[in-house]
C-alpha cells in the first residue's frame, strides 16, 4: 500500500476532481452539503483509488471491500468517487435529488455498492460491526470495512454502543475515519479540533487510534496502511479536517451547512479555486486494488422442522421462538442471531447452545444490536434479533433506517403487555405493535401458542423484509394441532358456529381470555365466534369483513396492549370504509406491578371484561 511521491500527488490531484465534482452536483440541484463533501475529499480519494479492493463493474462483489458512509449528508462526494471510477458519467452524477435519479440525497441501497441507508447519524459504526462480523466469522471472506464518519454524530450514544462492541470482538478488520471538520449543522462541534481528547476517547474504548492532517495525503495514506497492519483492535483514524476546504469564502466558516454554492459566479468562483490547487491526474499513475478471490459456501435451506408438540403441553410463545431458531438454524445456513443479554429469557441462548459460531451477543446495547443484524443483512444473512420488547424501542431510529434500507432484518420483543406480571411498567411492552405497523413492509406476528409462534419464526425468515415477532410470557396451552398451516396476512378462526352474534378478534393472552369468554357466554345463551389476529401486518382484511357478515356486523378486539397502535386499531383501520361496528378493549392507562391474572382484571382484558363488553354490545 506504500505511495511514491508521483502517487501522492495523483492522489492530491482526484481529492480536488472529487471537491468538483460534488460542487457541481450540489449546485445543479440546488439544495445538498457541498462543503462537508470537501472536508472529507482526502480520504475519500485515498480509499477509493488506493486502499479499497473493490470492482467498479461488479459493485456487489461479495468479497470486495466493504464501505460505509455514516455522515450520509456527504452523499454526492460518494457518487462523485464512483463518478470517477468510471460507474457514474459525469451526467448521471448531475441528476442529483432528482425525483427520476436513484442519487438521493444520503444513500440508500437502491445502490448495489451501499449495504444500508444512512443520514441519520451515528448509526454507520454499528452497520459497519456487522459487515466486519459477517466477513471474519461467517464468510471467512478476508474483505475490510471501512466506515466513514463525521465528528459531529460523535456526540450519540450509539456510536459508542459501537465502540465497545467492536473493541469486544477485536474486529481488526474495521477501519473508522472520523472526519474532524469542527463545525456542525449550527454551530462549532463540542470538542472542535481537540484531537487528543478524540484520541483518548477510542483509546478508552479499546481502539487503535491514530491522529492525521486530513489534508495531507500522504498522511492519510500511511494511516490507512497502519491501520491493515494493526491486529487485533479496530483502528481508527482521527482525520483533522477543514469544513469546505479549498474554497476560501467557505473553508472553516459557519453557516454553511446545507448550503450548495450559487449557480454562476459563486459556484465557478469556488471550482476555479480548487482548479488551482491541481486536479490533472496522469494516465497509469493510480490503480483501484483488484478484489482477492475468495470462496464463500454455498447456503444451505430446506424445509424447517414442524413442530412437535404433545396433547396437554404448555409453553411460552417466547420458548417456542427460542426452539423455533434451533430448528430454522439446522434448515438455512443463513440464519444468525443476537440478543441484548436477555437470551435466557427470550431463549435465543437455545440457538447460541447449537450454533455458537453464528449467534453475536450485542449486551445492554439494542441501538447497536439492530445497526448490526442490518449490517449481516447486508452481506445476506438473516439475522434475527430479540429482547424484551421495550428495549426495542430504544432502536427506534435504527428501526426506523432499517426500514428505509428495506433491511431483511427479523426482530423479537419478549415479555410483553401487563401479563409479564409483577416486574411493572418499564418492563411491559404495550407500545411495540404500534411501532413495527407503521415501518414500511414489516410483517408483524403475534402467535398465541407454540404452533404458532414456530410458524411465525418460518414465515418471517421467508419474508422479503422486515419482521417483528411479538411473544409473551406466560405458558399457555396448545389451540393447534402440529400440522396447521399459517400465512403471512391471513387470521385464524378458533372457535364459530352458525349462530355467532358476534366475532371477538384477539392474539397473544387474550386469545385464551376470548376462548374462557366464549366459553362462559355459551352457557348464557350468547353465542360468539372468537378469531386470532395471528398476523397483525398485513391484516387480513377480508377475513375479518368475511366473519363480521356472519356475525350481525359486529366485532370486538380485546389485546394486551395501548389502545393507540394496536390491534382495535388495525381492524378498525382495515374496516374504515365498511358499516362494521368496531368495538375495542384495550389498556388504557399506565398499569402497576401485580400478578398477571390481577393486572388482566384490573386493566379490563380478562374474561370478564370480555363477557361484560360483549352483553352490552349484543
Amino acid at each position: 500500500m506504500t505511495a511514491t511521491p508521483e502517487v501522492i500527488s495523483a492522489l492530491s490531484a482526484r481529492a480536488n476532481r472529487l471537491r468538483i465534482l460534488s460542487i457541481r452536483a450540489t449546485t445543479a440541484a440546488g439544495s445538498g452539503h457541498p462543503t462537508t463533501c470537501l472536508s472529507a475529499a482526502e480520504i475519500m480519494s485515498a480509499l477509493f483509488f488506493h486502499v479499497m479492493h473493490y470492482d467498479p463493474k461488479n459493485p456487489s462483489n461479495p468479497c470486495a471491500d466493504r464501505f460505509v458512509l455514516s455522515k450520509g449528508h456527504a452523499a454526492p462526494i460518494l457518487y462523485a468517487a464512483w463518478t470517477e471510477a468510471g460507474y457514474y458519467t459525469e451526467a448521471d452524477l448531475l441528476t442529483l435529488r432528482r425525483i427520476d435519479s436513484d442519487l438521493e440525497g444520503h444513500p440508500t441501497p437502491r445502490l448495489p455498492y451501499v449495504d444500508v441507508a444512512t443520514g441519520s447519524l451515528g448509526q454507520g459504526l454499528g452497520v459497519g460491526i456487522g459487515l466486519a462480523l459477517n466477513s471474519c466469522k461467517l464468510d471467512k471472506s478476508n474483505y475490510r470495512t471501512y466506515v466513514l464518519m463525521g465528528d459531529g454524530e460523535s456526540a450519540e450514544g450509539s456510536v459508542w454502543e459501537a465502540a465497545e462492541i467492536a473493541s469486544y470482538n477485536k474486529l481488526d478488520n474495521l477501519c473508522a475515519i472520523v472526519d474532524v471538520n469542527r463545525l456542525g449543522q449550527s454551530q462549532a462541534t463540542m470538542l472542535q479540533h481537540d484531537m487528543d481528547v478524540y484520541k483518548a476517547r477510542f483509546e478508552a474504548f479499546g481502539w487503535a487510534a491514530e491522529v492525521v492532517d486530513g489534508h495531507n495525503m500522504a498522511a492519510v495514506v500511511a494511516a490507512f496502511e497502519k491501520a491493515e497492519n494493526t491486529k487485533g483492535k479496530p483502528f481508527v483514524i482521527l482525520a483533522q479536517t477543514l469544513k469546505g476546504k479549498g474554497v476560501s469564502f467557505a473553508e472553516d466558516k459557519d453557516g454553511w451547512h446545507g448550503r450548495p454554492f450559487k449557480k454562476g459566479e459563486e459556484a465557478q468562483k469556488a471550482i476555479d479555486e480548487i482548479t488551482a490547487a491541481g486536479v490533472d491526474v496522469p494516465e497509469g499513475v493510480l490503480h483501484i486494488p483488484a478484489v482477492a478471490e475468495c470462496t464463500l459456501c454455498a447456503a444451505e435451506i430446506k424445509p424447517m422442522e414442524a413442530p412437535s408438540y404433545k396433547e396437554g403441553d404448555e409453553i411460552a410463545t417466547r420458548e417456542a421462538y427460542g426452539d423455533a431458531l434451533v430448528k430454522l438454524g439446522a434448515a438455512n445456513s443463513l440464519v444468525v442471531a443476537l440478543d441484548a443479554d436477555t437470551k435466557n429469557s427470550t431463549f435465543s441462548e437455545k440457538f447460541k447452545k447449537a450454533y455458537p459460531a453464528r449467534f453475536f451477543e450485542g449486551f445492554i446495547a439494542e441501538q447497536n444490536m439492530i445497526s448490526v443484524a442490518a449490517g449481516l443483512a447486508g452481506r445476506g444473512k438473516i439475522p434475527f434479533a430479540s429482547t424484551f420488547s421495550v428495549f426495542l424501542s430504544r432502536g427506534m431510529d435504527q428501526i426506523r433506517m432499517a426500514g428505509v434500507s428495506k433491511s431483511n432484518i427479523k426482530l423479537c420483543g419478549s415479555h410483553v403487555g401487563v401479563s409479564i406480571g409483577e416486574d411493572g411498567p418499564s418492563q411491559m411492552g404495550l407500545e411495540d405493535l404500534g411501532i413495527f405497523r407503521s415501518i414500511p413492509n414489516c410483517a408483524v406476528f403475534y402467535p398465541s401458542d407454540g404452533v404458532s409462534a414456530e410458524r411465525a419464526v418460518a414465515l418471517a425468515a421467508d419474508h422479503k423484509g422486515m419482521a417483528y415477532i411479538r411473544t409473551s410470557r406466560p405458558k399457555t396451552g396448545l389451540v393447534y394441532g402440529n400440522d396447521e398451516t399459517f400465512s403471512i396476512g391471513k387470521l385464524k378462526v378458533v372457535r364459530k358456529s352458525d349462530e355467532d352474534r358476534l366475532t371477538i378478534v384477539a392474539g397473544g393472552v387474550t386469545l385464551w381470555e376470548a376462548l374462557k369468554a366464549a366459553k362462559e357466554l355459551e352457557g348464557e345463551g350468547v353465542v360468539v365466534r372468537v378469531v386470532d389476529i395471528f398476523c397483525v401486518k398485513p391484516i387480513d382484511a377480508a377475513g375479518l369483513k368475511e366473519n363480521a357478515k356472519q356475525t350481525n356486523n359486529l366485532i370486538l378486539t380485546v389485546e394486551d396492549h395501548y389502545s393507540e397502535g394496536g390491534i382495535g386499531e388495525a381492524v378498525a383501520a382495515a374496516l374504515s370504509e365498511t358499516d362494521i361496528k368496531v368495538s375495542r378493549i384495550a389498556v388504557t392507562q399506565v398499569p402497576r406491578s401485580g400478578a398477571p391474572d390481577e393486572l388482566l382484571a384490573h386493566y379490563g382484558i380478562d374474561a370478564k371484561a370480555i363477557v361484560k363488553r360483549v352483553k352490552d354490545l349484543v
